[in-house]
């Protein structure tokens, strides 16, 4: 059986790592700090820490965590994004796999992770239904008090898609995976949740 086409895959149709990576390397080039998810992940977990980049994309998080001395392995179902991670940083792990089907084991990576990210809007561009599929096997990669930490866009104004999944939904998901939530908060700078658009949650296994 086909498995159902992510709204990243509709939105994208799986080509635009190079315009993605194009588009970052603009923001970064006008001065724009383009790690706030790296700095945020630094501050839950020491360096030496393993860490996994779920939705890893063109890398951007992973290699700048591994130039802290973080061990990391990068996920990502697009081909094309992951061309430019490879291209990037030879020397890092990189797996095509999608999400609802992640198995560790048939990577040959071991399932203990300290922390899990999910940074870009990974939970509102999955297919639809497999939101829960995907924190439990993402929730299954971390060891014993692992960490958790997704953020992403909650109303039109923060997506590239319509919104799809709600905080107390996402919650939901995390509990029946046996999560429990840690903190949230606004953006990646750790300023605290307003009830606004867009959040960072931490839960914890």
């Amino acid at each position: 059986m086909l498995a159902a086409m992510s709204r990243w895959e509709e939105l994208t149709g799986g080509t635009s790592g190079q315009d993605y990576a194009s588009r970052f390397a603009a923001l970064a080039g006008s001065g724009k700090d383009m790690h706030g998810e790296a700095r945020f992940c630094a501050a839950l977990v020491p360096a030496g820490a393993r860490v996994l980049d779920a939705g890893c994309g063109t890398g951007r998080v992973m290699i700048r965590l591994a130039e802290q001395g973080y061990d990391c392995v990068g996920v990502d179902l697009d081909a094309s994004m992951l061309a430019v991670a490879q291209r990037e940083a030879p020397e890092l792990p990189w797996f095509q796999a999608d999400l609802a089907r992640f198995d560790p084991a048939q990577l040959g990576i071991t399932a203990d992770f300290d922390l899990v990210v999910a940074a870009g809007n990974i939970f509102p561009l999955l297919a639809a239904g497999t939101e829960a599929t995907v924190v439990e096997r993402l929730a299954a990669a971390l060891r014993p008090g692992g960490l958790i930490v997704a953020g992403f866009g909650l109303d039109e104004a923060h997506l590239p898609v319509p919104p799809s999944i709600t905080l107390p939904e996402y919650d939901d998901c995390c509990a029946a995976a046996g999560l429990t939530l840690v903190d949230r908060f606004a953006a990646w700078d750790a300023d605290p949740y307003d009830g606004g658009g867009y959040a960072v949650s931490v839960h914890r296994r």
